[in-house]
């Protein structure tokens, strides 16, 4: 990893010195005095969502000089005024719009995989960012299960770099993978890392501290971590890294408008030329439409189906993109089942962000297994109310719970994230029930399969055992899920998938898709940052094509 000074890191992104240099921790200047498109104006690029992938094309976009809007149905968020220390009041961050799930195990939705507003999931995601590995890209060829990408690490090992300064990722220097450091030095553990280092080490386990998404320090005007535990729910000191105050910021300085509160309902395809138009969404319940020359859909996995199928025409009446059944195949979400055990200390895992310390020593396909790929392990970290959910999932209720709960402080809590194989009948169609704009909203089905179900046992056993080595008095296990990718996935042809390397949609030829729906397969990480640095790499393509080669200070 290369060591960028502050002063190179500003001037590819300026957005952590951007923040008020005060009590502030919203500049709400540049919010005031963001350029402004009509919707006739006739802008080089709008973007559907303003999350991991759309903040950053944005971002990366205006840079450039491009004219370019992101539209976004939620709110755009003050960390002042809208993150509270408190649980049960941070629920309106997450996408609670109604939604259909179906399938044999069907996935809860909410909390765990869906945001809202602008910096989408990664407002509320944990912080912990670790890259995919090279196995990742090829899992078809080397393993027989999954996919293979049509791109290969190496494609996005200079975007992964770019990114984790940007953003920036501290942690331990990292020996799985592509073994690589990052730019700052790893934080200091609270209790339930140094619980998960010495279960670790007591049963025989390689761990490292990190790697997470919060500087170790001040970075730019951005204040230090203060540990409070919350960032899950949006990190109020702007410690934690999310597009709101990472590349959001710096799209504004350079002429970008984001428009919140939109919701895009189609994507306009002209009949004749097979071209998108632009975009058609609501706000405050009037209609309009956004013209563009070209639109990049970054809704997520779910709601980016949900809008191509919503965009059914003439020319496309299984829906946009959709001549070959490919819209909201191969949908995957991890398995994330956690362990968590009792000691005669305290722990007080809520004092420190909820991923500190973790192992990928599971990660890739261990041929001594019956089952294929991997999983990795991870602190989580649970505050009272959802780690009340390990006590309920006992059958503990009563007087019984709340014994429970009075004894939180004794708890530790370790995580896992198994690689559950995409397979297409997990997808994403539209359900009968309608949404309050009166659209269907998205019926998501899913079903594991057998060496999904042999990766949790594998993951559930593995935590077991190191709680009990670490001196662990009781241990329950609890299986969740987390992550949704694919759904619109990168491939080699039409046939295979919905985009091609580029992330261009294979249809039409000016819509692109720059989310993390574009995932073939999606390993035993967390996917914000490869969802980061594919949009970063779709932007420097893009950009390069546009004007018949390379821009300056683009990636070759």
């Amino acid at each position: 990893m290369r060591r960028l000074s502050d002063a190179s890191i500003r001037a590819r992104n300026a957005s952590a010195w951007l923040v008020p240099d005060g009590q502030d921790r919203t500049n709400h200047r540049l919010r005031a005095d963001m350029r402004r498109f009509a919707d006739d104006d006739e802008v080089d690029l709008v973007v559907v969502g303003c999350g991991a992938g759309g903040a950053t094309v944005l971002q990366r976009l205006a840079r450039a000089g491009c004219t370019v809007v992101a539209l976004d149905a939620g709110p755009f968020w003050d960390p002042d005024l809208d993150w509270v220390s408190d649980e049960r009041g941070s629920h309106r961050i997450y996408w609670t719009e109604p939604r259909v799930i179906s399938g044999e195990t069907p996935v809860p939705l909410g909390s765990n995989n869906s945001g809202r507003g602008v910096g989408g999931s990664m407002v509320h995601f944990a912080g912990y960012t670790p890259r995919f590995h090279p196995s990742d890209f090829r899992t078809a060829t080397d393993d027989g299960v999954g996919a293979d990408w049509p791109i290969g690490y190496a494609d996005l090992k200079p975007y992964y770099e770019d990114i984790e300064s940007e953003l920036p990722v501290a942690g331990e220097p990292w020996p799985w993978g592509d073994p690589h450091t990052y730019p700052h030095h790893a934080h200091r553990l609270g209790g339930n890392g140094e619980t998960f280092l010495r279960a670790a080490w007591a049963a025989g386990i390689e761990a490292r501290v990190g790697p997470v998404a919060i500087p170790n320090g001040r970075f730019g005007n951005r204040q230090h971590c203060i540990y409070r535990g919350f960032c899950l729910q949006g990190c109020k000191v702007n410690a934690k890294a999310s597009p709101l105050i990472t590349h959001v910021p710096d799209a504004l300085a350079h002429g970008a408008e984001v428009r919140a509160g939109c919701m895009v309902t189609r994507v306009c395809v002209d009949e004749r030329t097979g071209r998108a138009t632009g975009v058609e969404y609501l706000r405050n319940g009037v209609a309009h439409v956004q013209r563009a020359r070209m639109v990049a859909v970054a809704g997520y996995s779910i709601e980016t189906p949900r809008l191509l199928l919503l965009s059914a025409s003439r020319r496309f009446p299984d829906g946009l993109c959709n001549d070959f059944g490919q819209v909201g195949r191969y949908l995957m979400v991890q398995g994330a089942p956690q362990t968590s055990g009792r000691f005669e200390r305290e722990v007080r895992m809520y004092k420190a962000p909820p991923p500190e310390a973790s192992s990928e020593q599971f990660y890739e396909t261990d041929p001594t297994k019956p089952y294929q790929r991997g999983f990795s392990l991870q602190t989580v970290s649970p505050l009272p109310i959802t780690y009340s959910e390990h006590v309920t999932a006992q059958g503990h209720w009563g007087a019984v719970l709340r014994e429970y709960m009075r004894d939180y402080n004794h708890w530790a809590v370790f995580g896992a994230l198994c690689e559950f194989l995409p397979q297409y009948r997990n997808s994403v169609t539209l359900a009968d029930v309608e949404d309050r704009h009166g659209l269907p909203v998205a019926n998501f089905s899913y079903s594991q399969c057998d060496n999904d179900e042999q990766l949790v046992k594998a993951a559930a056993q593995t935590m077991e055992e190191m709680m009990r080595a670490a001196g662990a008095t009781e241990v329950m296990t609890i299986q969740r899920y987390a992550h949704l990718v694919g759904g619109c996935r990168m491939a080699a042809d039409e046939r295979s998938g919905v985009v091609d390397a580029d992330q261009r949609t294979f249809a039409v030829p000016n819509l692109f898709i720059t989310d993390g729906s574009v995932l073939p397969t999606q390993g035993s990480a967390n996917p914000a940052l490869t969802i980061m640095a594919l949009a970063a790499r779709f932007a420097d393509r893009l950009l390069a094509t546009s004007r018949g080669g390379t821009p300056t200070g683009a990636r070759r």
